[in-house]
């Protein structure tokens, strides 16, 4: 059975950046289990997986438009330790919920100096392409419920 728009898919994944170092990896753990059409992964990789088949392994290389998009130079802000109010304790690598440019969404702090924390709204792999090694393990079509929630029931799921 081939990889279509609402199939359930499980993939076991290693992720790396161009210098090859492991981001990411499913292997030795659980796959990862998606609806295939539901813009559940990124673009790019469930561009490469349509048409697979189960037993199918392969390598792809996914730019930066089709992963998490580029770096956006507008999404870093330094804002005033003022805007944290009710937070002691700042440190670089702290992420927060807040309104970005994009709407809602997580940032970063990725640099302070005396009062000025320097925040950065983009994913922490903008810009960058990914290396994908996937091995399709299980395809098989969704269930309605499945589809009608957007996604894969199955462990941990609270449906």
């Amino acid at each position: 059975m081939q990889i279509a728009d609402n199939m359930a898919v499980s993939i076991h994944y290693t992720l790396t950046n161009e210098e090859g170092e492991v981001i990411d990896s499913s292997v030795g753990g659980e796959p990862l289990v998606y609806l295939h059409g539901g813009g559940n992964i990124i673009s790019g990789l469930e561009q490469a997986l349509h048409g697979k088949e189960v037993g199918e392994a392969f390598n792809v290389r996914i730019e930066a438009e089709n992963a998490y998009g580029e770096f956006m130079d507008d999404r870093v802000q330094v804002i005033p330790r003022a805007m944290f109010e009710g937070i002691d304790e700042i440190e670089v690598g702290m992420q927060f919920h807040a309104d970005v440019s994009a709407g809602p969404g997580v940032v970063t702090v990725v640099n302070i100096e005396g009062d000025d924390i320097t925040v950065d709204g983009n994913h922490p792999l903008a810009g960058m392409a990914l290396i994908f090694d996937v091995e399709v393990l299980e395809v098989r079509p969704a269930s309605r419920e499945e589809l009608a929630h957007g996604h894969i029931h199955g462990a941990g799921c609270d449906h």
